[in-house]
Order: structure tokens, then C-alpha cells, then sequence
């Protein structure tokens, strides 16, 4: 009993000890403060610097960690993309020169301006070949795309049935590119000899020259929103 007294009084010496200690103190001089009040506010001071830090450093941080996570799985799918098309260069490489070929022979088959009469010419002939009769062959404005000119022609000839379709056939065979539209096939006016009309819009295409190519260029660049004028 005698020694659970005296542990009490000594505990409680202890904190009245320390407690007089954080009595009257000048906060105006803290460098006079005795040693527990230094240690404790010292201690305080370091545990406010590391959370302000944390709120004000550390915080901005650990968002940019999670934002480049966030990015992993599309980075990874990436990577999976780009490496099954490593593994399979020389196939796509085949197959990109293959594509090229393709489309040099489709530019071959657009005449250029210069060849523009000469297809013309053609069309006709292909017509009067066939024994038909033009009522009707009239050029139209030309329409001009990204990378080529179409030129629609208003056609109306009257015949035989079996030689407008040859007709068409002849000028779908044409060495350049030639496509009918808006075919209408109907009794000729005059019935007797049997034959009929056909009206519709052959559409031939060119390629645009380098000036005609800078030019739709430009066109573009102006009709982007913001652009200036």
C-alpha cells in the first residue's frame, strides 16, 4: 500500500512538474521557454508542416499519379495494337503496295483536262456506232471533289432496244471511267418503227492538276472554322 501511494505521488509531481512548465509563458520569447514546451511546439509546428504539405504539394501529386493509372489500360491496348502490327509488318506492307497499285491504275483510268474532248468524242461515237440517234448531248458544269472533277453530260437517244443496251455496255468498256445515271428508257414518239428513248446523265471523271489541287486546298483551309478571311 506504502509503495502504490508513493508511485501515485510521484506520477502526480511528475505532472504538476510538467504542467508548471507550459504555466506563464511569453509567447513573444519562446527561446526562454523551458525544454518540454520548445519540444512540444516544435513538435506541433512539424506535424502542421507535413499536413499543409501534403494538402498543397503531395495532394497535386498523388492526382497526376492517378491521372497517368487512368491512362495504363489504353496504353497497354495500345501497345497490343501497334505490336500485333509489328508482327505482321511485312503483310501490311504487301498489302499497302498492293492498294497503291490499285489506285495508280484507277488514276489512269481519269483522262486529264487535255483528254477531256477526246472522251467526249468517244461517248458519241459509241452512240453513233450503234446505230443510235442523238437528240440530246449536253455537257454540264463541272463539279469539283477533293481529288477529282466530274463532269455530268445530259444524254437522250433513240433506237433499237437491243442497241441501247450495247450502248450502255460500250460505254461502261470505256478505257476511262464513264458511269450512267438516271436512266429512263421509254416508246419513241414516233411508235411505227419501234424503237425507243433513252434519257439519262453519263458522269465521267478527271483528276485535278497541281493548281486545281492548291486551289481546293486553300478552299479548305478557309472553310475551317476559325480560319482567317
Amino acid at each position: 500500500m506504502a509503495t502504490q501511494k508513493s508511485l501515485n505521488v510521484d506520477l502526480n509531481s511528475v505532472f504538476e512538474s510538467a504542467a508548471g512548465q507550459f504555466r506563464g509563458l511569453n509567447p513573444n520569447e519562446p527561446g526562454q521557454w523551458p525544454l518540454l514546451p520548445k519540444f512540444v511546439t516544435w513538435t506541433l509546428l512539424a506535424v502542421a508542416v507535413i499536413v499543409v504539405g501534403w494538402f498543397l504539394l503531395l495532394s497535386d501529386v498523388n492526382d497526376e499519379l492517378e491521372a497517368e493509372r487512368a491512362k495504363e489500360p489504353n496504353l497497354k491496348s495500345d501497345y497490343r495494337s501497334k505490336l500485333a502490327q509489328a508482327v505482321n509488318l511485312g503483310e501490311l506492307r504487301k498489302q499497302k503496295l498492293q492498294v497503291e497499285e490499285y489506285v495508280t491504275q484507277l488514276e489512269k483510268q481519269l483522262p486529264g483536262k487535255a483528254e477531256m474532248d477526246a472522251l467526249l468524242s468517244d461517248i458519241n461515237t459509241a452512240g453513233l456506232g450503234r446505230g443510235l440517234q442523238f437528240e440530246l448531248f449536253r455537257p454540264g458544269q463541272v463539279v469539283v471533289k477533293d481529288y477529282y472533277a466530274e463532269l455530268p453530260i445530259a444524254i437522250k437517244v433513240s433506237g433499237r432496244y437491243h442497241d441501247i443496251g450495247a450502248f450502255a455496255a460500250d460505254v461502261a468498256n470505256l478505257s476511262r471511267i464513264v458511269t450512267l445515271h438516271n436512266m429512263n428508257i421509254a416508246s419513241s414518239k414516233d411508235k411505227d418503227t419501234g424503237n425507243l428513248s433513252m434519257e439519262a446523265t453519263a458522269r465521267t471523271y478527271r483528276y485535278l492538276d497541281a493548281s486545281e489541287l492548291e486551289q481546293v486546298r486553300k478552299s479548305a483551309e478557309k472553310a475551317k472554322p476559325g480560319a482567317k478571311k
